[in-house]
């Protein structure tokens, strides 16, 4: 049986996160109703979770734990394991004390140490060795993920990174735009892995689109930190598709969601094309909406049944030609750092070194990146700024 009980507070009691008397009273539902798992959605602390398992004498989980677990299920390749153990494990460390209640805690004089506390001590310290091992890991992993964004900006294709909230059809989008088959069903965070596909029907030049997690409200901090790695795929990109689902009444709260996220991974400046998905859903007719600049803003498709997709495509190609400079700049022989930071971006197609020392160079950068440029300092910075930006 599933039932579900509220417990307004205008802040979580320090002993069982909500009052005494909810307590009681779900306790003898729980008893009643023979239910073996309570869930909490919040965040409990290590006491607060241990008192209420004691008091309603069953397994409580809270929201962050059930977010790790679902996350545990679904991913699938090497890194995604990886960074969800990792969460896993940081989050567990901050509750081993109600593993070992059971055990006698003895305290006394020098040498006086409980058996209890003596395995505390080895799980941390075991805890600690096996977070510092996948930590190794994950570096070395993003240190690969790094060469190949750099590869690709070598290759000047532009990356196009989907993101938005959990279930909002990112990976149906991704399928019919790149001809893929990530799996997408109807699920909360179907998608864990990233993946990059190129999109082979707009006609020009090649576009790759990267697929991401999808977001959820108060996304645990141990998560956003364990993924930041593949949630950084989206500080390359050229543009940021914000995938929306038209239909959910709650969108607006969602899309705040998507905002903040963005933010605390520092992609908040980021150009951003709004695609309002489910048009057949919401009985919104597919289209495209622009600013008053003229600025596309905003696609309404349908990924399920492939309405106004043509549009978005048009868009795609609209959006990602922008924000780009392209142009021959010529250095100084005193601008060495800027030139070895614009091979570093990807960003030189060809150089001609002058007899004097100084460099024609054809640029091909974008904008966000040319205006990282400008805060090396000195002169350098100044360099950026006149023969970039003006």
């Amino acid at each position: 049986m599933v039932a579900e009980l509220d417990a307004p507070r205008d802040r979580p009691d320090p002993k069982f996160f909500v009052g005494a008397g909810k307590v009681a009273e779900t306790a003898q539902w729980v008893e009643g109703e023979d239910v073996g798992l309570v869930l909490v959605n919040g965040r409990l602390s290590p006491i607060q979770e241990r008192n209420l398992a004691r008091e309603l004498r069953c397994n409580v989980l809270d929201r962050t734990t059930l977010i790790l677990d679902i996350f545990a299920q679904r991913a699938r390749s090497h890194e995604g394991k990886l960074q969800v153990e990792l969460a896993q494990l940081k989050h567990l460390s901050t509750r081993l004390v109600r593993g070992w209640t059971h055990l006698e805690r003895q305290r006394g004089g020098i040498g006086l140490r409980g058996p209890g506390e003596t395995q505390l001590e080895t799980d941390r310290r075991l805890l600690g060795d096996r977070i510092r091992q996948l930590s190794e890991r994950l570096g070395r992993v993003e240190q690969r993920r790094e060469q190949g964004r750099r590869a690709r900006r070598r290759g000047e294709i532009p990356l196009v990174a989907l993101v938005g909230y959990t279930n909002a059809g990112k990976s149906t989008l991704f399928n019919r735009l790149t001809e893929a088959s990530v799996m997408a069903r109807d699920q909360l965070f179907a998608t864990l892995d990233p993946t990059v596909r190129r999109i082979e029907t707009l006609p020009g030049s090649p576009v790759l689109l990267s697929d991401t997690v999808g977001f959820i409200r108060d996304l645990p901090h141990e998560l956003i930190a364990a993924f930041r790695a593949t949630l950084e795929e989206t500080l390359g990109a050229s543009l940021v598709i914000h995938v929306i689902d038209a239909s959910d009444p709650d969108r607006g709260r969602h899309m705040a969601v998507v905002d903040e996220v963005l933010a605390e991974i520092g992609a908040a400046e980021l150009p951003v094309l709004k695609i309002y998905n489910k048009v057949d859903q919401a009985g919104h007719a597919a289209g495209v909406e622009r600013n008053a600049d003229g600025q596309v803003e905003s696609v309404w498709v349908s990924a399920k049944t492939g309405e106004g997709l043509d549009a978005l495509g048009a868009a795609l190609l609209e959006r990602v030609s922008e924000g780009r400079i392209r142009r021959e700049i010529h250095l100084p022989p005193q601008g060495q750092r800027l030139r070895s930071r614009l091979f570093d971006l990807g960003g030189v197609c060809s150089e001609q070194v002058e007899d004097d020392g100084s460099m024609r160079i054809q640029v091909d950068l974008a904008v966000r990146d040319a205006r990282q440029l400008m805060r090396l300092g000195g002169i350098d910075g100044q360099l950026a700024e006149q023969l970039l930006l003006h």
